[in-house]
């Protein structure tokens, strides 16, 4: 499993994603950024330490760049958006109570799951130069796949941002948001799907592959829940619009071509 080499990784997504302590939001967001982007350099010196890369260099530093261009995106995005937005801020206080102070011992609990879950969601790479799997058509696909993955994200928040300077009361709904409702959800399904691939040649034994898989279905778990917990707050603020309701019952809300329209009840 190489736990020794985890516990590295774990230690600079703890210490990359404490942010969270500030604000325990930040666990899941601008934290999470960091993690990722910490923990895909983090991975890239072991290998190149270890003498893992032997060959495949390039292809660590291309998948290690992925980690932190995901980052860097991810935590500048939510940045600016907080600081700029003041809607924005107030919506983020009233979907997470942050105004409330949480115990110690909730947000330890909470900062250490964060990090397991980030360290396992970048071993796919730990694991490919751990074993020293040199194949290159398995990675460059996993690859591919996370590079439109970040490109959805980035297209989705960016058409959504643009949108909502022109109707500030009206949900997203042109661009790819005529495909799903949560594209930028979508994105980040899809860019983690390309990092599991990109490791299917390499995990070595069952326990690096139920790591890899449990880390994958919580992102894929997190993202429908986030979806569930979005589609609420707008039925709550546009659920009397018959503008919303055409859009939100003939648009699926995560993945297209499939009839899913809601993750609530209503």
């Amino acid at each position: 499993m190489g736990w020794e080499f985890l516990g590295i990784i774990f230690a600079v997504c703890a210490v990359l994603c404490a942010v969270g302590f500030y604000k325990f939001v930040y666990f899941l967001s601008i934290g999470y950024g960091f993690a990722v982007a910490g923990g895909g350099i983090a991975i890239l010196i072991l290998a190149l330490v270890n003498g893992w890369s032997d060959g495949v260099l390039w292809l660590a530093a291309l998948q290690a760049a992925l980690f932190v261009a995901y980052g860097a995106r991810l935590s500048g995005f939510l940045l600016v958006r907080e600081i700029k937005n003041a809607a924005y801020r107030k919506t983020l206080k009233e979907a997470t109570g942050d105004d409330k102070k949480m115990p110690v011992f909730v947000l330890a609990t909470i900062w250490i799951f964060v990090s397991a879950l980030y360290t396992a969601q970048v071993s796919p790479m730990l694991y490919r130069y751990m074993n020293e799997a040199k194949d290159l058509i398995v990675p460059l696909v996993g690859a591919a796949i996370s590079v439109f993955g970040l490109i959805l994200e980035s297209v989705a928040d960016n058409q959504k941002s643009a949108q909502k300077k022109v109707n500030p009361d009206m949900v997203a709904t042109q661009g790819l948001y005529k495909m799903v409702r949560c594209p930028n959800y979508l994105g980040e399904i899809v860019f983690w799907t390309g990092v599991f691939v990109s490791g299917i040649t390499a995990y070595a034994n069952v326990g690096q592959w139920i790591l890899a898989i449990v880390a994958y279905i919580c992102i894929v778990f997190i993202m429908f829940n986030g979806a569930q917990r979005l589609e609420k707050r707008q039925m709550e603020r546009y659920g009397d619009d018959p503008a919303y309701n055409e859009y939100a019952n003939k648009t699926p809300i995560i993945l297209p071509l499939l009839p899913i329209y809601h993750l609530n009840k209503k």
